[in-house]
């Protein structure tokens, strides 16, 4: 592909998309506007070269950033330059880096070919500064600035640069404006050749090959590619989603054990076993109101039996393991973060001063305030902060506000669907029906609520982008965290409010004798058969499993394809389709998607709601690992593809952190230890049957637990209203006296009738014991796991102290020689040579003496002590170099 301007030498490092329509009542505008822009770039020092041709409706400017350039904004933006190859610190071989080899052998089949994604080492380096280029690894400049380098500095050079608007008579800056005013069309970096498969081997095609393709799905991922082709903010959101994944791998494990312990151990439940025991004859009351007979425990049998899979001992130890898990992940990933930031670069990063967003000045070119600027000396329209900036943002909240209410009255909906259809199942004379009406509404009012929470986040995206948009922020920095604050607030209820209903409210509201009604009462308020943690798992894994099959199956994978066939069948005759097999190089990419403003903030939005299902309620449904790890390897490997043959190539935007996301990964992780610790405590029996066995059983086992856990009800003493109709008592239960049902209460003969026994509010203070217990004792022990688990690994903290012993000793040797021997003269590269040959061994001695300096607490403070091996320290693997060993 011809990625160079006519002449073959200058490298094309931009593209400026605009329209050729005439008919514009604005094309004149424009077209002044844009020369005036363009006039103004080539004054800059950029290079210029258009693509124009008659009868075509879209024109290109190409854009060519010369080494003039390049160099003058590397020391504007402080543009790290490699002065040296990574120096390697000689060790004893420990027992642990030969378990490391041995490991690798077994992992061997997961990583890259060495000879197709050749292996990229680490250099050294140093800011640039145009009077010490003499330390520099290539003394041709030109071949230092790599293509993301170059697409950056060209893209800093364009958001900043003036042009003229005859109209305003007034000078706008930056080609983010323009693009928002339909000057240019798009403004892109282009794509380094074809992904095909018979295409020529370039950046693109080695990521296609190698990441993107779905051959790859268990290959490790070339991370030092990714970065330089699209830059530090996407490769750090394919490695945290890369690691994330990783990480997975343990708990899915556990989880799965869990759930097969599950299994086994069903058959031995004395639970299940007495349940289901016909003899024991738990005559149990209506479930509804006049509609509902009497019933046999027995007759949930299968329910009971399947609430052992997720209800038994192993369920605790796994909510245990996953908020030690969340924390362990949480702390590694900013190990594994310091490595990258290393790597590429980013230590000592500043985020460069945004530019205001294009929308803002649109909007506030139109306000109606305006006062005298003392800079320029002209009255500009401002936003008031009283009377216009605080009003938009307390609407905002209100607006907010009200769509949580929305959410949540779907939830309330869906429970009034719940109430209507299990009644009418009761009505049925179907046995089968009857029995597993618990989890035939469950199912339905799952499927449901899922279809329910797609139709809510469509159109909450829509709103929250509509109230941020009002807002009208001045930089892309707040705007997308208050957009982020919006959407996930919105898809926190919307995804969980239904999983807390299930958990901490259904089946509390009332008692036998004065049930919570509605209708009229007609209906009274649903109950949980056995344990609404059977209910709780089924709500989970419906929504959990169906919304990664629907949106990330269907709508990311499946969905695009379907609109590029139709596009290319429906809008594109067969001649447009020959045409299109010629098409250059931007008009190929300009067929692309573009990536757009909001680029990545969907996909993390979707991990973290994911996040969110592995670990808030992870003690109902040990499964949820597992599915999040199938569904994350998909994810990767789509994410991937859409980038290459989708996508157009983003700008490459430099950033140390995943940003706020952490933040709310922390939160989340925090969060969920009091979660799981009400869900063992309060929805699951594991406390009931904890206080039983060791305080109510006469022989210290669970023998007479249902019996004990069902309380009495005189049937004589049930309202009218209530009473079932004796048409539907079955003859077994004829002359029934008293009726069983959940709940620790006193018996119909007892002088406090009705009212809570002593062995519930024993179990009560057990349960908020358990919660005060579990909390608190495990935010100890994860808050001293993350203190203990230091953010910089020690092997990584010796690597920072070489490269900046390195890069400092060179300067020092090469300025001395320079001033001593050769009299202020640019050196050769002989002597640059023997500088770098004669600090690599003197830098050795030092780092030595380093380590011992911070063993005796002295000096820079390293940590001391051997340092420990673990799942955060960086290996050199499949393209990707990383600082250890």
């Amino acid at each position: 592909s011809q990625l160079t301007f006519r002449n073959g030498n200058k490298r094309i490092d931009f593209v400026l998309i605009w329209e050729t329509k005439p008919t514009d009542k604005k094309y004149e505008s424009k077209k002044e506007i844009r020369e005036s822009f363009e006039r103004n770039l080539v004054k800059e020092g950029l290079q210029l070269e258009w693509d124009i041709q008659e009868g075509r409706h879209l024109q290109c400017t190409m854009v060519h950033a010369p080494l003039e350039l390049l160099t003058r904004y590397a020391g504007i933006l402080k543009i790290r330059m490699p002065i040296e190859e990574e120096a390697e610190v000689t060790s004893n071989r420990e027992m642990w880096d030969m378990m490391d080899d041995a490991v690798l052998k077994v992992l061997q089949p997961f990583q890259l070919d060495p000879l197709r994604v050749p292996k990229i080492k680490k250099k050294f380096t140093y800011p640039y500064d145009s009077t010490k280029t003499y330390l520099l690894l290539n003394r041709k400049l030109y071949f230092l600035f790599s293509h993301a380098t170059r697409s950056r500095i060209t893209d800093y050079v364009l958001r900043r640069k003036e042009y003229f608007k005859p109209l305003g008579l007034k000078t706008e800056y930056g080609i983010k404006r323009l693009l928002a005013d339909s000057v240019y069309n798009a403004a892109y970096p282009l794509h380094e050749g074809s992904w095909k498969e018979n295409s020529r081997m370039s950046m693109r095609k080695l990521l296609y090959d190698n990441w993107a393709n779905w051959r790859s799905w268990y290959k490790v991922q070339p991370l030092n590619y990714i970065r330089t082709y699209f830059g530090e903010k996407i490769g750090l959101y394919f490695a945290w989603l890369g690691y994330y994944t990783y990480f997975l791998i343990f708990p899915s494990f556990v989880g799965f054990i869990v759930f097969v312990y599950g299994i086994f151990s069903m058959g031995d439940d004395v639970v299940s076993k007495e349940s289901c025991d016909e003899r024991n004859n738990f005559t149990m009351c209506p479930l509804c109101n006049k509609l509902c007979a009497y019933w046999s425990l027995d007759q949930i049998c299968s329910s009971i039996r399947a609430m052992h899979l997720f209800d038994n001992g192993a369920t605790v130890f796994f909510a245990i393991f996953m908020s030690f898990w969340a924390t362990i992940y949480l702390e590694m990933w900013k190990r594994e973060q310091a490595g990258i930031q290393f790597l590429w670069d980013l230590r000592n990063f500043e985020e460069e001063e945004e530019p205001p967003r294009p929308e803002y000045f649109t909007r506030k070119a139109k306000s109606k305030y305006v006062k005298y600027n003392k800079t320029t000396k002209k009255e500009e329209p401002y936003f008031p902060f009283w009377r216009r900036q605080i009003p938009v943002h307390c609407a905002s909240f209100s607006a907010v506000l009200f769509l949580v209410a929305v959410a949540i009255a779907c939830v309330v909906a869906i429970v009034f669907y719940r109430i209507s259809i299990i009644t009418s199942i009761y009505m049925m004379n179907d046995e089968l029906l009857y029995q597993n009406a618990a989890i035939v509404v469950s199912i339905t009012a799952a499927c449901i609520n899922l279809v329910v929470i797609f139709i809510l986040n469509f159109f909450y995206t829509k709103l929250a982008i509509l109230l941020t948009e009002w807002e009208c922020f001045r930089t892309q920095s707040e705007y997308d965290n208050s957009l982020t604050f919006k959407l996930y607030v919105l898809q926190f209820v919307n995804y969980y409010s239904s999983l807390f209903y299930i958990a901490f409210i259904k089946g509390r509201l009332g008692s036998q004798e004065n049930y919570l009604t509605v209708y009229s009462g007609s209906q009274r308020q649903e109950e949980c058969q056995g344990s609404c943690l059977t209910e709780l798992c089924i709500q989970l894994a419906i929504i959990f499993v169906g919304k990664q099959l629907i949106q990330n199956t269907l709508i990311e994978i499946y969905l695009p394809y379907v609109f590029v066939w139709l596009k290319k069948k429906l809008c594109t005759s067969r001649e447009e389709r020959q045409l299109m097999k010629h098409y250059k190089p931007w008009e190929k990419d300009y067929a692309l998607e573009d990536v757009g403003s909001m680029g990545l903030f969907n996909e993390y939005l979707e991990m973290m709601i994911q996040f969110g299902f592995v670990t808030l309620f992870v003690a109902a449904f040990p499964l949820a690992p597992f599915f999040a790890l199938i569904n994350n390897i998909i994810e990767l490997r789509s994410d991937a593809n859409k980038f290459v043959t989708q996508l157009r190539r983003d700008v490459p935007i430099r950033t140390a952190t995943i940003g706020i996301w952490y933040d709310i990964l922390y939160g989340l992780s925090k969060f969920s230890i009091l979660t799981n610790a009400l869900i063992i405590a309060f929805t699951s029996s594991f406390i009931q049957r904890q206080l039983y066995t060791h305080v109510y059983s006469t022989s210290g086992s669970l023998d007479g637990f249902v019996n004990n856990s069902l309380s009495f009800f005189n049937v004589s003493d049930m309202p009218e209203n209530v009473a079932p109709l004796e048409v539907l008592i079955k003859p077994r239960y004829n002359g029934t006296v008293f009726c069983r049902y959940q709940d620790y209460r006193e018996p119909p003969w007892s002088s406090r009738k009705y009212k809570y026994s002593a062995q519930h509010w024993n179990m009560v203070a057990a349960q908020f014991i358990f919660v005060l217990i579990f909390e608190n004792l495990i935010v100890l022990l994860v808050g001293l796991i993350a203190y203990i688990i230091p953010d910089v690994p020690y092997k990584l903290h010796q690597q920072m102290r070489q490269e900046t012993i390195l890069t400092h000793e060179l300067v020092l040797e090469t300025e001395l020689k320079r001033a001593k021997g050769s009299g202020g003269e640019v050196l050769s590269k002989g002597e640059i040579d023997d500088i770098k040959t004669k600090v690599s061994e003197k830098m050795n001695n030092i780092i030595k003496k380093v380590v011992v300096v911070g063993a005796d607490g002295e000096g820079h403070g390293e940590p001391t002590g051997k340092p420990a091996r673990h799942v955060g320290d960086l290996k050199e693997n499949e393209g990707f170099q990383h600082a250890l060993d």
